[in-house]
């Protein structure tokens, strides 16, 4: 289904089929739509959640932890994030056990918390991006890739299998970075991606959309593979490249 529809269906809290109405509608327009609706959810009732992270600077980090893990739970502490101070949030986030994390993770709008993510330890993003794939969710993992740096991609990228990493690559919601993140594979990787896709046709619409998403140094580099797909891909495959 459109990566898109699926990611709006998301923010709505619908099953993607109900919004398959949308399918003919200009991808840029549905992102458009999708960002306008987060930032809509997110900012109401902001008065009180300013004044929610201006209050938690009274309290210290710890207890804040223990707070928002036990009464907040993971969608206010998502609309709370990006209002905090940054070094709190760092602090709080890094004593909060990941599978909450994950949670928080799945509620949260990466635009606003940037600054919090960028300064959370490997380790602590290494165990959310672990958790995040056990539940398959690749949503997720695909929104937070545009906001992580270049190291901490490429040892997130190194915990998912070809059939996960395609999977998010599929839903990444800044498409222009596809080739970039296909550079920070190790070599050999990528190839094991087409094979992985022609040994799964679940995966033939992920394999596509990164494959129009290649620049032309990494194209050349994946043109001699496409004599191993099947034929109907192949020539999908070939169309997609041209």
């Amino acid at each position: 289904m459109n990566p898109e529809i699926l990611k709006l269906a998301r923010v709505l809290g619908v099953e993607p089929e109900r919004l398959a109405y949308l399918s003919d509608v200009d991808l840029a327009d549905l992102q458009l739509f999708r960002e306008q609706a987060t930032t809509t959810l997110f900012d109401a009732n902001l008065v009180v959640l300013e004044r929610m992270a201006l209050a938690s600077r009274l309290l210290p980090a710890p207890l804040i932890a223990k707070i928002a893990e036990k009464v907040f739970g993971p969608l206010l502490c998502a609309r709370i994030a990006g209002l905090v101070d940054v070094s709190r949030g760092v602090d709080v986030a890094k004593r909060l056990p990941p599978k909450f994390l994950a949670e928080v993770a799945a509620e949260l709008d990466p635009r606003r918390a940037t600054a919090i993510i960028t300064r959370i330890p490997l380790d602590t993003v290494l165990a959310v991006a672990r958790e995040l794939t056990r539940r398959e969710d690749w949503i997720t993992l695909g929104r937070f890739v545009g906001h992580l740096p270049d190291p901490t991609v490429r040892r997130s990228l190194a915990l998912l299998s070809d059939e996960a990493l395609l999977r998010t690559a599929y839903v990444l919601d800044d498409k222009s970075r596809i080739d970039h993140v296909m550079g920070l594979l190790p070599e050999g990787r990528l190839p094991g991606l087409i094979r992985a896709a022609a040994a799964d046709e679940t995966l033939w619409e992920p394999a596509l959309d990164v494959l129009s998403h290649l620049g032309e140094t990494r194209r050349a580099a994946v043109l001699p593979l496409l004599d191993e797909l099947p034929e109907s891909l192949r020539a999908r495959a070939q169309a997609t490249m041209r």
